[in-house]
């Protein structure tokens, strides 16, 4: 298996909302068929999704889907300064803020905030993850010129 996560699929309560939401976080959806919002990211694609929709095709109840079940997405940024005015932003558009921009033990500045329907974002900045020209994200760094 080549390493690499092709779509994130969050099931959603109320797909409106999501799309504003993330669209007032600077997002642009992408075409795609009806049922399905798509925002194009570096790489990959973050999908929304009915979550009554989605628990049916797994075969699930639809109360397993959605909140915090041990997985946190994450929205790397280009300096310190950045974090604490993306998280008012997130906010601003809906979200609960979970912790607060704050320095990390490690050396990086981050907080959390969940979306709309209760999925966990960190929105950091790593010193020693500098991201790519294009805003690509690797744990070592993107090398120079690379993406």
């Amino acid at each position: 298996m080549e390493q690499r996560v092709s779509l994130i699929t969050l099931g959603v309560a109320d797909m409106d909302r999501s799309r504003a939401f993330y669209m007032a976080l600077g997002w642009e959806p992408v075409e795609s068929p009806d049922g399905v919002v798509a925002f194009d990211l570096i790489g990959q694609t973050l999908g929304l999704y009915p979550k009554a929709m989605l628990a049916e095709e797994l075969g699930i109840d639809a109360a397993g889907i959605g909140g915090f079940s041990g997985i946190t997405l994450a929205h790397n940024l280009r300096s310190k300064a950045e974090v604490a005015p993306f998280l008012r932003r997130a906010a601003e558009a809906g979200a609960r803020i979970i912790k607060p921009a704050q320095d990390v033990f490690w050396g990086g500045y981050h907080g959390y905030f969940a979306d709309p329907d209760g999925h966990m974002w960190e929105i950091a900045w790593n010193p020693f993850s500098p991201l790519g020209a294009d805003g690509a994200f690797q744990w070592n760094g993107v090398a120079e010129g690379g993406g």
